[in-house]
């Protein structure tokens, strides 16, 4: 099977003032499509970094990064820009989502961006919503929302593209545990219907419900393993 993610000897340095920071150190990573990976490891390890590298958000300073069979370490900004767009859909842990603007006009903007007319952007969104269990929730803007609904806002906004990858950025590390269990349970729904998922997260319980953790350390993968429900 063709990887959706191929990285090959990457590093990225940071310049500091005279100094050069090398955050990450060669990096090899291969991910098929439908694998459901959490990438782990302590501050500074490059994680975030990588994350970004991962997103289409930065470039590496050297090395090649496959995706989906495009070679997007030598793109341009603009090309990264319509990579984003089209192939990857983003969950942060602060939600992201624009506070004046409904749920369902939330969902929609990835849309809008994508040139898609309005009543087949407004069918789609309501679509996604609906498969986030948000249907009666649609007209609310986030602040009559909870922090779960807001992040479920997210997770729909991060698939209405129909993205190969969904890259979670501490999707729960603004939650309780009671909403952070619900958000795993709804990212196994998501990974089930063959959605490709890497989740950022320094939480060994929340990294236990991917299928395969990556541990960075100091800017090198330290371990890649299978988890139990990936064996």
């Amino acid at each position: 099977m063709e990887e959706i993610i191929k990285l090959r000897q990457i590093r990225r340095d940071f310049p500091l003032g005279s100094q050069i920071v090398k955050v990450l150190k060669g990096i090899d990573l291969e991910v098929k499509p439908n694998e459901y990976v959490a990438l782990m490891g302590p501050s500074g390890s490059g994680k975030s970094t990588l994350m970004n590298l991962l997103g289409c958000l930065d470039t590496p300073t050297s090395g090649e990064y496959w995706l989906n069979g495009k070679d997007v370490s030598q793109m341009t900004d603009n090309d990264l820009a319509e990579v984003r767009n089209s192939e990857i859909g983003f969950v942060f842990q602060t939600f992201n989502l624009l506070p004046r603007s409904t749920a369902l006009e939330n969902v929609a903007l990835p849309l809008v961006y994508a040139g898609m007319p309005s009543s087949d952007r407004q069918k789609r969104a309501e679509e996604v919503l609906e498969s986030v269990g948000l249907g009666d929730r649609m007209d609310h803007r986030p602040n009559q929302l909870s922090g779960g609904q807001r992040q479920r806002v997210a997770v729909a906004r991060a698939l209405v593209n129909h993205p190969s990858i969904i890259l979670a950025d501490e999707p729960t590390g603004n939650l309780d545990s009671k909403t952070s269990i619900e958000i795993m349970k709804l990212f196994g729904d998501i990974h089930a219907l063959g959605n490709t998922v890497i989740l950022v997260t320094h939480e060994e319980d929340i990294a236990q419900h991917a299928h395969r953790i990556i541990r960075l350390r100091d800017g090198m993968i330290e371990s890649d393993e299978k988890t139990k429900n990936g064996s």
